[in-house]
Formats: structure tokens, sequence, C-alpha cells
């Protein structure tokens, strides 16, 4: 069997003298859509942080078997991580098409940022039609489409997505979260932090819960589908 593409082990993170992470521990391999599922404040977005290195953290992260805690943040992006932010994080006095032209700034390879363009405006016509529009003036969705597509623009071995859904209308979730499906199926592998647990779960392979910045419950996404602490937790059922 392959090493994992991501393997997280002991993951320890401290906000002064808050404990936001406690010996997390977790493994992403290649393909796969993983999901990272808990309350508001369990550590999700915290544990993204740590990969990107956005938060300095201690413990283990390798990523296709390198130590990423001698990598820099900006180095990271080059190496093939790369992060869609909570809250989307567009630079909203640049138009639409300067901030997935920022999403590829670590690449040098002009014909390959030229096909990913197209075909980041082939998953998200919107962004085509608004691609001389400031950022800050799109609509949540469209932001977060925007999110999605700088993103993709750094060409990533894994995408981090962080709260995708956060604050759209239902049918808006619903098309991010078949975008993000269509990724998957053409070989991305990424790693999901969502609070709607059950659509996260329905496109995952697997899932862990974090509570209280533990690991409590990891297994296949349709396993914890049917799981009664979970269920009741984190489902509404």
């Amino acid at each position: 069997m392959s090493a994992p593409l991501l393997k997280v082990e002991n993951l320890d993170v401290f906000y002064g003298s808050i404990h936001a992470l406690k010996g997390v521990s977790f493994e992403v391999n290649q393909g796969e859509v993983v999901s990272l599922i808990g309350a508001n404040g369990a550590g999700k977005t915290t544990t993204l942080r740590a990969i990107s290195g956005i938060v300095p953290c201690n413990g283990q992260l390798h990523f296709k078997d390198q130590n990423l805690k001698t990598v820099s943040t900006f180095r990271r992006v080059g190496l093939g991580i790369a992060q869609s932010p909570e809250g989307r994080g567009v630079f909203p006095q640049m138009s639409v098409l300067e901030n997935l032209e920022m999403g590829a700034y670590s690449r040098n390879d002009a014909a390959g940022i030229k096909k990913d363009l197209e075909m980041c405006l082939e998953l998200f016509p919107r962004m085509k039609e608004r691609l001389a529009q400031m950022a800050g003036t799109l609509s949540g969705g469209e932001q977060q489409m925007l999110a999605i597509s700088r993103a993709l623009m750094a060409k990533p071995q894994l995408l981090l997505l962080d709260e995708p859904s956060l604050g759209l209308a239902p049918l808006i979730v619903a098309q991010i979260f078949d975008i993000v499906k269509k990724l998957n199926q053409e070989g991305m592998t990424i790693l999901l932090v969502e609070q709607n647990a059950r659509m996260a779960l329905k496109i995952s392979h697997r899932a862990y819960v974090l509570e209280c910045g533990r690991m409590i419950m990891q297994d296949t996404a349709q396993n914890l589908l049917n799981n009664d602490v979970v269920r009741k937790s984190y489902l509404g059922v």
C-alpha cells in the first residue's frame, strides 16, 4: 500500500494559553475526499491553517514524504497544497481575472496557467462573465466560486476547502458540492472542512470527527452517516 499523500501526527496548536488542537492525527490518501467535521470551535479550520503554515504548530506534518515543518507557507503552495479559506478571502479591489492570476503566482508555466484558467472558467461559467468585475462586488456564492478557482490556479495536488457552503443559499451549496465531487472524480485529492456534515459526508470517502480540539472518531463516510452518535450530534437526526 502506498504512503498517504498527507500524514498528520500528534498535531498541537496553541493560541496563547488556549490549547486549540490536542494531539490530532489523521491522513489523506491520493485521490480521496476526506472531511473533518465537528461543531464550531472544534479545531477544524485551525487544522487546515496548520497544514498551510498559517499558524505555528507542534507535531508532525508530512506531505509526499516531505516534512512540512521545514517548508515555508509560500513553498507549501509550490509543493502542491492550496487552500480556499473560510470566508473566501478574495481580494476585493482586484478584478476576478486578477484574483485568478494571483492564484498562479508560484507558477511560471504560461501555457499551463492558460489551460487551468480555461478549466476554471468552464467549471464556473459565472466567472467568465465577470472577469473584469471587482471581486468585492460579487455575490457570496460568486466569491466562493472565485476562492475555489483561485486555489485551483495553483495546480494543487491537495486542495484544502474550508467551509465552502458557509452563508450560501441551498441551491448554490448544491452547485458547489457538485463541482467538488467532479474535481475529485477528475483526480483531485481534497481535504474538506465543512459544518454541513451531511453534505460533506455524502461526497467523502472517509471522515474524522473533531471535538474540542481532539479527534474522537474516524470511519468511512457512509458508516459515519449511519452512526447514531454522529446522526444525533451533527446531522440533526
